[in-house]
């Protein structure tokens, strides 16, 4: 009897090392089929205008990203950092942005009875956020308020692996900047791939840096605005020309920055040869 219940012992040891076993190796397969890091596809290096040290800001091309941010993505993200009056550097004549400030309703107030009104837009003011606050912007999408775009193109950080990264720091390119904003905002109807699960009511997206999905359903179909100077009117154009307004939106005076670097670059360069050959002819008939 004894040989009996040991042998039922070592039979029941060996099933639940068994199952144990298949447990873990189920496990580790389901791991194995979630991603470990995001974004699950790094977004295309573009051709920018605005790059490199020479690099400038098309303006018909951030008219057009205004366009595109006007109808579509200001229903739901704000500009809280950019003034009408900025606008002014995107080609706009002062008459045409008192009339763009113009068609927006401004929150003001207290009046002398303590109440607070609307009244139409000036150059001065920023661009009204499209709720009031951040709980009924979260409340209206699903749960997560949309975010802020004034800096998007400059705030999604994303530091790539060695040696890529080192390259980086010496030509200042962002991941997470204009080529993330068009990456992300092409990306939407892809199949996951296997083993990848997308919660109810997000979208997959293989360029989302914070997770395989985001609440934020595809906002561009081809033929949603309509473009004036006849440049197409797809889904890329829309990403390209929206990525190149927030870039701008992000760093207005990234031009001028890059104009005086120039200048300071030149100004360094003949000081260094000034005083190379002023210590050439200071020290050229002393005995060392």
């Amino acid at each position: 009897m004894k040989k009996i219940l040991n042998g039922l012992a070592a039979l029941g040891f060996g099933v639940v090392a068994m199952l144990g076993t298949a447990g873990l190796q189920t496990k580790a397969a389901e791991n194995a089929a979630e991603p470990a890091t995001f974004p699950l596809k790094e977004p295309p290096e573009l051709s920018w205008s605005f790059t490199g040290p020479f690099g400038t800001f098309n303006k018909e091309q951030l008219q057009r990203g205004l366009k595109v941010y006007k109808e579509v993505c200001s229903a739901c993200h704000s500009l809280n950092l950019v003034n009408f009056r900025n606008l002014t550097a995107l080609g706009y004549s002062e008459d045409q942005v008192k009339a763009f400030a113009a068609q927006y309703q401004i929150d003001d107030g207290p009046d002398k009875n303590g109440e607070m009104f609307k009244r139409p837009g000036k150059p001065s003011d920023h661009f009204p956020a499209p709720f009031p606050n951040e709980e009924a912007a979260a409340a209206s999408n699903g749960g997560a308020a949309p975010p802020d775009l004034s800096l998007m193109a400059k705030a999604r950080e994303v530091e790539r692996g060695f040696p890529r990264f080192v390259f980086d720091v010496v030509t200042q390119y962002a991941q997470g900047g204009p080529d993330y904003i068009h990456a992300l905002l092409t990306g939407f109807g892809q199949t996951p791939p296997p083993g990848v699960t997308i919660p109810e009511g997000t979208y997959y997206n293989p360029y989302y840096i914070n997770g395989v999905s985001l609440h934020m359903p595809p906002p561009l179909s081809d033929g949603q605005v309509a473009y004036d100077d006849g440049a197409p009117q797809t889904v890329n154009q829309y990403a390209t020309d929206v990525a190149a307004f927030l870039m701008w939106a992000a760093e207005p005076t990234l031009q001028e920055r890059k104009e005086t670097g120039f200048r300071v670059m030149i100004f360094l360069v003949v000081f260094a040869g000034l005083a190379y050959f002023t210590k050439k002819k200071v020290w050229t008939n002393i005995e060392h």
